[in-house]
């Protein structure tokens, strides 16, 4: 059921969210007596103001409540998606572009993990230079995780 919802969630924000510069990253619904929807979107251009995060939000709503995917009261949570989350989408990393993250990714038949900066982003691949001075180039469909690393 509750992989229904998302679907009909994913599927009514992501034609709201792309009208402007932002794009739709993921779609979660968190507990379950009152749902909290969190709706995650990014900017491929930078940061995604205050002003288009409450005028996605409105219209998700109202598109939401005209559905009547939830019966009852239901919290609605348009946000980025913050650091301690992956990158799930390919425009995101254009955006990371010059950032420390740490890349897990698979090589024939095994796990491996780098951490360096994202210094290219190309169509299928990255190239990501560690501080000993290698390079290493991830093709996207070989990439499990990636996780930005903050600077402290």
């Amino acid at each position: 059921m509750q992989n229904e919802s998302i679907n009909k969630i994913k599927e009514i924000a992501y034609p709201i969210v792309e009208q402007g510069d932002a794009f739709l990253v993921d779609v979660e619904i968190k507990h379950q007596k009152v749902p909290e929807v969190w709706i995650l979107v990014d900017s491929e251009s930078g940061n995604v103001s205050l002003d288009t995060y409450s005028a996605i939000s409105r219209r998700i709503g109202d598109a939401l409540d005209e559905e009547d995917i939830f019966q009852n009261k239901y919290r609605l949570n348009v946000s980025s998606p913050g650091l301690s989350r992956p990158l799930s989408d390919k425009r995101q990393y254009a955006k990371n572009q010059g950032r420390v993250a740490k890349v897990k990714y698979k090589e024939q038949d095994q796990y491996q993990t780098v951490e360096g900066v994202i210094k290219q982003v190309e169509k299928d691949k990255i190239s990501i230079n560690t501080e000993d001075g290698d390079v290493f180039e991830i093709l996207f469909e070989d990439i499990v995780e990636t996780k930005i690393v903050p600077k402290i």
